[in-house]
């Protein structure tokens, strides 16, 4: 396996993970954020513990193992992978916060290994990221914001935000822009109100 392919299916495994928050939320959803929590703040001193030159078994393994070539100094993917799950669950009703979280985990994690296995058509508008990442992007959204929502409209809406967002070229700032905005489509558009669930009774 090419090593540019492994570690992007290293990076990836973390967004695939974050797609249980939902499930977790759905059991104790102040369990579920304080755990984002935990982890945002652990890993970050963990990296910060990396970068001072300690050896930290098993965070410093991984995060050596999942660096691309343009990271240099502190890796912030896992943070703001972290947040991106986090804020969804703190701002948006269950429904809504869970299509967000499966935009980030599935939409970006599935696109990212698409484009690497089998991008070929990469056009300026995409920004480098290829047409193909971006068609799994969208059919992965879709067809997971349908299992959690059973509405067309829902799915279609969620699907077209993730796959614009995620071609943005925002770097890790992807894995909070696409949720939060993929959330906001879904909630200020009245998905949220319209099946029962408002902000303040979460």
């Amino acid at each position: 396996m090419a090593p540019l392919l492994q570690r992007e299916i290293i990076r990836k495994s973390l967004h695939f993970l974050i797609g249980f928050s939902p499930l977790l939320a759905s059991i104790n959803r102040r369990f579920a954020i304080a755990l984002l929590a935990f982890g945002v703040v652990f890993y970050t001193v963990m990296e910060i513990l990396r970068l001072k030159g300690v050896h930290v078994p098993l965070v410093s393994f991984i995060t050596e193992q999942a660096m691309r070539e343009r990271d240099r100094g502190f890796v912030k993917g896992p943070v703001t992978l972290g947040m991106g799950a986090l804020l969804s669950l703190a701002l948006f009703p269950p429904p809504v916060a869970t299509i967000a979280i499966y935009a980030l985990a599935f939409g970006d994690g599935l696109s990212s290994l698409a484009g690497r296995l089998f991008g070929r058509l990469r056009p300026r508008f995409l920004f480098g990221k290829s047409v193909e990442g971006s068609v799994v992007c969208f059919a992965a959204v879709f067809f997971a914001a349908f299992l959690a929502s059973r509405s067309m409209w829902a799915s279609l809406s969620a699907a077209a935000t993730a796959t614009i967002v995620e071609a943005l070229p925002l770097k890790d700032w992807d894995n909070l822009a696409i949720p939060l905005a993929t959330g906001a489509v879904l909630f200020f558009s009245g998905y949220g109100i319209a099946y029962g669930w408002i902000l303040g009774s979460v």
